[in-house]
């Protein structure tokens, strides 16, 4: 019983501490925008140090977890991090946001309320995704099930792209995202400084059509969609950035073979005006299992590097790495060498920051609290463990701030 007066005290401190914080003011940060190659934050350059926490709105779920969600933001703000990347989606199965198409569960909706709440209150710009690829959370498979269920004549998730009604489905939950009122803040998400992008899908993938073409529709069509509802944040396409038939040579010398059936298209995907900046995941160790660990890192560069010149030259966008990290279950492995891959993009993106270039930031995968075993995998990072790893993280921090107090 104490344990519950405990929660229903701490539901009102928290309640009290966001009526404060608005009617001080909407928000004591602007939107990001995009100059060029450059995001923008209070007119000066803002880089994005940053992790990606899938999990936020599970846990702030149930009002009683909510303190991971505190806890772990305080922790990224105290080693300087700067943008927190989660899912804006959890289509069916347990603690659903989208329970079926078009209806919600409100206390999911209040868990994603309170993880933004908390993040506009200490500091940190959110970057929130539409949708999975993966059936993990639902994704792509559900919504054509879903279809399939009404009568739809689909075959496989891939008619996600081309089907009108899971298209309009789709479009239905970004309406719903962004003209969302936030029940502690009540600022709707279009209206939210705190959001600092939308994504529209987490590495998004077509093998009906290894062209790219289907995949390039979509980004256009949805692309277009979503700044007709929202002019205010900046958009991107949650891209992995395997390239394709638009970029031959990169193709050839960047793409681990694979991704040649992916229906993925860095340059074409990314053309479009709508979208505002160009992403990038990085997996090495998952693409190139047989490579060693010298090889891999080589890569790593180049892989940085040729979407960095790409993004400068043929985009002219910013460019975010969303996810990257080492693996602990790669065979042979040691903190060393996940020191070496966060020491190796760090490097890489503070060179083409230092001197105005379009890599804009990076987001490791991902970040959890200690205890928290449910979500613990080979490439989760715990910041209160404060190995070499996280003073590597808090380095790249300070060296980036400094470039963006001076303005460039």
């Amino acid at each position: 019983m104490r344990c519950l007066y405990l929660v229903a005290f701490l539901a009102i401190v928290i309640t009290q501490s966001y009526n404060v914080l608005r009617a001080e003011s909407a928000s004591s940060d602007g939107f990001v925008s995009r100059k060029g190659v450059q995001f923008i934050l209070n007119g000066k350059p803002f880089y994005a140090n940053g992790f990606n926490a899938y999990w936020l709105t599970y846990e702030a779920y149930d009002p009683a977890t909510r303190f991971k969600i505190t806890y772990v933001l305080q922790n990224a703000t105290s080693h300087g991090l700067t943008v927190a990347r989660t899912w804006g989606f959890r289509d069916g199965g347990y603690r659903a946001l989208q329970t079926a198409p078009g209806s919600y569960d409100e206390l999911t909706f209040q868990g994603l309320d309170f993880a933004i709440a908390e993040a506009k209150r200490l500091g940190i710009k959110m970057i929130i995704t539409f949708v999975n690829n993966y059936s993990d959370f639902g994704g792509r498979k559900q919504y054509v099930d879903w279809a399939g269920s009404q009568g739809q004549a689909v075959q496989s998730e891939d008619d996600f792209y081309t089907n009108p009604l899971v298209k309009q489905f789709y479009k239905n939950h970004v309406k719903t995202m962004v003209d969302r009122v936030n029940t502690f803040t009540k600022i709707a998400y279009k209206d939210e400084p705190t959001i600092m992008a939308w994504e529209l899908m987490n590495e998004p993938q077509c093998k009906a059509d290894p062209s790219g073409k289907t995949l390039t529709a979509w980004i256009g069509e949805m692309a277009t969609y979503v700044k007709s509802l929202d002019s205010k944040h900046l958009l991107s396409t949650g891209l992995e950035g395997f390239y394709g038939d638009s970029s031959p040579q990169r193709k050839a010398s960047l793409n681990p073979v694979a991704a040649n059936v992916l229906g993925t298209d860095f340059i074409a995907n990314h053309f479009f005006d709508a979208i505002d900046f160009a992403s990038i995941h990085s997996y090495p160790d998952l693409w190139f299992p047989n490579l060693n660990e010298t090889s891999r890192l080589d890569f790593l560069r180049k892989w940085i590097e040729g979407h960095m010149e790409d993004a400068q030259n043929i985009l002219k966008k910013p460019l975010i790495l969303g996810e990257y990290g080492k693996p602990s279950n790669t065979p042979g492995y040691t903190l060393a060498q996940r020191d070496a891959v966060f020491n190796a993009t760090f490097d890489t993106i503070y060179a083409s920051a230092k001197k105005g270039g379009p890599v804009a930031g990076a987001l490791f995968w991902h970040l959890i609290s200690g205890g928290m075993t449910n979500f613990e995998d080979p490439l989760s990072i715990v910041l209160s463990d404060n190995t070499s790893t996280v003073k590597i993280i808090g380095q790249q921090s300070r060296k980036l701030g400094l470039i963006g107090r001076r303005g460039n």
